[in-house]
């Protein structure tokens, strides 16, 4: 679930949405004056963002970085793949 609101509401209540970050794995919205706005994630989040973002699509860290964020709601799940012998003969 996504948290959208006003500034003034983050600043009135920091400590409950800081919480609904780190605890929740929630990112917050935050619309600012100007139509500006910031988004609120926790730093393990961001991390494994740029993990991805940043390694080869094709190497471990990217797999790790992947299953990190699919853990973390972030990526839907990756499909399930029906075990049958046209799956298996696509390796031979």
């Amino acid at each position: 679930m996504t948290v959208a609101l006003i500034q003034s509401d983050f600043r009135a209540h920091i400590k409950k949405y800081l919480d609904q970050v780190n605890d929740d794995n929630e990112t917050v919205y935050i619309a600012r004056s100007n139509s500006r706005s910031v988004a609120v994630v926790s730093q393990e989040k961001l991390y494994w963002m740029e993990k991805e973002i940043q390694a080869k699509e094709d190497s471990l860290d990217y797999a790790v970085a992947r299953d990190q964020l699919i853990r973390r709601q972030v990526l839907p799940d990756d499909p399930i793949v029906e075990s049958n012998d046209d799956y298996w003969g696509q390796f031979k």
